[in-house]
């Protein structure tokens, strides 16, 4: 929502909104772009009489300013509606899809087209790190959204990427996630099939090909041309060779023609197969798959993904955004990939909706396993007891901790130095990060 505001701030709309609570940095980066704010849901708002409500999908029915915007028969939309309506007619857009990565793929899409010369807008559910805002319009033809499955707000249960009518979608991965509103992995792939239904014939549909799963998608229908990626021995169009096992050199290649290496800071194989995806939809845009490559070298990650927060002490500790199974195990590989002589710590807060309700715990046990030793945070609003996870095999290496302070000592108690100690949660996991780091360093 705050990426929206600056989006129509800089499209020259009159901006001002609220939230249930406004803090540094958005508040700040809101503050510097002439966007009032204001701290609760009050019936003020409405005062100003303003000519449109956009209304977050956080918000439903019983939220007091929701329920004065309906009583007033104010005019409202959604924040994908309102992109749909206002923004994207001027545009074409470039997608980024899949339960994983939207949010590094976005942004390296985003970065490469504007080192390139093409000054694309863009909407990135993070905080990109070459950019200084999360979204702007751009003076480009084009622009680059991270395309969440996610539903679009209490009057509209579609998900958000059914509004955007993308030219080009990166189709990275897709599993069940979202307990909270899918039933099932089928529930999604239809929400992805009526994605690929807006694509136009002369559209592409970038695929990684590596996996399987988005075959079955695929046969729902799909009207655009398909071109496949990948970071395996798969066939495809596109396909990405790691030169070390921390996949921070690879090499890029284009229908078996050899492209450049790229020579970059973020590790993973995860990660590569992201910035493969970003080169090939620069490259149909128009931009030289070498210099796409190349400029790689500046890239920063998006906070908190795979973020490390201490550079300069002996116990390395990162944070992460990881909140699956799958986005858990490809943390750990990475970290694992990484020289060192000392243990892989692994911290996770389970506090997404899906992690909520314990759909992925067998899941989560195996991927957990990969780490030396693993900490997970036992929440009060858990439906399930995450000590089942130190039952299972592999489970003699997960602890459960009830509170921050605990965990904080149970790490502080094991690490020594040439550990890697890696937090993940959706959320800011209490402030772990900085008591961590006070005590580690």
């Amino acid at each position: 929502m705050a990426g929206l505001a600056l989006i129509a701030r800089e499209a020259g709309f009159e901006v001002s909104g609220c939230d249930l609570a406004v803090y540094p940095p958005m508040s700040d980066l809101l503050h510097s772009q002439d966007i009032a704010i204001q701290e609760g849901y009050h019936p003020e708002q409405l005062d100003n009489a303003p000519e449109l409500f956009v209304i977050g999908n956080a918000l439903s029915r019983g939220n007091s300013l929701v329920e004065h915007i309906l009583e007033r028969r104010c005019p409202y939309t959604s924040g994908p509606q309102w992109l749909r309506e206002a923004i994207i007619p001027q545009k074409r857009v470039l997608a980024v899809a899949g339960t994983h990565g939207k949010t590094t793929t976005s942004s390296i899409a985003a970065f490469i087209l504007d080192q390139c010369g093409i000054e694309p807008g863009f909407l990135i559910g993070g905080v990109p790190g070459n950019f200084d805002v999360s979204a702007r319009l751009g003076d480009g033809d084009w622009f680059v959204i991270e395309a969440d499955e996610y539903d679009t707000a209490f009057f509209d249960k579609r998900a958000k990427f059914l509004h955007y009518r993308p030219d080009i979608v990166i189709l990275g991965n897709l599993e069940f996630d979202h307990a909270d509103i899918f039933d099932s992995i089928g529930d999604i792939e239809r929400q992805f099939e009526y994605l690929l239904r807006g694509v136009p014939s002369d559209g592409v549909i970038l695929v990684n090909a590596d996996h399987a799963g988005l075959n079955a998608l695929l046969a729902r229908g799909c009207w655009s041309q398909i071109v496949p990626y990948s970071c395996t021995d798969v066939p495809a169009t596109w396909r990405a060779v790691a030169l070390q096992a921390d996949c921070r050199r690879f090499e890029v290649f284009h229908e078996d023609l050899h492209v450049a290496t790229v020579d970059w800071a973020l590790m993973g194989r995860h990660n590569m197969s992201n910035a493969l995806g970003a080169i090939a939809a620069s490259q149909i845009i128009g931009v030289e798959s070498a210099a796409a490559c190349a400029s790689l070298a500046e890239f920063q990650a998006p906070k908190r993904r795979l973020e490390r927060t201490n550079p300069a002490s002996s116990i390395a500790l990162f944070d992460d955004f990881a909140h699956h199974p799958t986005a858990v195990r490809e943390t750990l590989h990475s970290l694992q990939n990484l020289k060192s002589t000392g243990k892989l710590i692994a911290i996770l807060e389970p506090r997404s909706n899906t992690m909520k309700r314990g759909v992925h715990r067998g899941e989560l046990a195996e991927a957990l396993s990969i780490a030396d030793t693993a900490i997970i945070r036992r929440r009060d609003d858990l439906d399930w007891d995450p000590e089942e996870l130190t039952r299972v095999a592999g489970g003699a290496k997960i602890t459960v901790c009830d509170s921050i302070p605990e965990i904080v000592d149970a790490v502080c108690d094991m690490a020594k130095p040439g550990d890697r100690i890696v937090m993940m949660s959706n959320g800011d996991f209490d402030g772990l990060r900085d008591l961590l780091g006070v005590r580690l360093n």
